[in-house]
């Protein structure tokens, strides 16, 4: 998943927050960040079984993909789009520059989930939209850019850490992502996401 399904609740939990501060008058606060963190889970799964899809549909034409030298990665992205066409999903994945984007979630993205998010605060008991339906809606996605933006540093925090070893590390390589994962989530344990699977956070 290209958000970590952990920091969803955190995306939840930041949006209830803030539209509680006027936007909606809400009853109870968990109940509200649970619909919304099913919601966003729901939406970023679709993208990892449309990714999987594509790698199924890459792996039956592997030979003729050698004997032509088409790089995967290139014929890898024609097939996710051609499946997100058929689909008509939004990719999560922005496509800007690391060094210009606010996040690496697309603004696309961004505002389909806010039309998705928004239209689930009526349905749940207990809240109550109080400045009308696009304000909140206006609100959720100014809170998804900002929150989103936290993750996006925390991601980049952490390849910086890794830049700064004493010793080149490649990218990609195992023990990169070793320590990308140690780093990434310490800098999450610090914001409050706790990252350790449900059996080892109970223990």
């Amino acid at each position: 998943m290209l958000v970590p399904e952990p920091f969803l609740q955190y995306v939840a939990h930041y949006i209830v927050k803030r539209l509680s501060q006027g936007h909606c008058e809400i009853k109870d606060p968990k109940a509200a960040e649970h619909a919304l963190e099913q919601v966003l889970a729901a939406d970023f799964r679709i993208e990892d079984e449309i990714n999987s899809e594509a790698r199924e549909l890459l792996n039956q034409y592997a030979d003729y993909m050698r004997t032509n030298e088409i790089p995967f990665h290139e014929m890898y992205n024609r097939v996710k789009k051609k499946i997100l066409v058929e689909r008509k999903y939004i990719a999560a994945a922005s496509t800007e520059s690391p060094d210009t984007r606010k996040s690496k979630i697309a603004r696309d993205k961004i505002t389909d989930l806010s039309h998705q998010l928004a239209a689930q605060l009526p349905r749940i008991p207990g809240l109550r939209v109080v400045k009308g339906w696009n304000n909140s809606r206006l609100e959720i996605t100014k809170d998804l850019n900002d929150v989103f933006g936290i993750e996006e540093q925390i991601d980049k925090k952490a390849r910086d850490m890794i830049s700064k070893q004493q010793r080149n590390i490649v990218e990609g390589g195992q023990e990169w992502n070793v320590l990308h994962r140690r780093y990434y989530e310490q800098e999450m344990q610090r914001l409050g996401v706790n990252m350790s699977p449900p059996e080892q956070a109970k223990s």
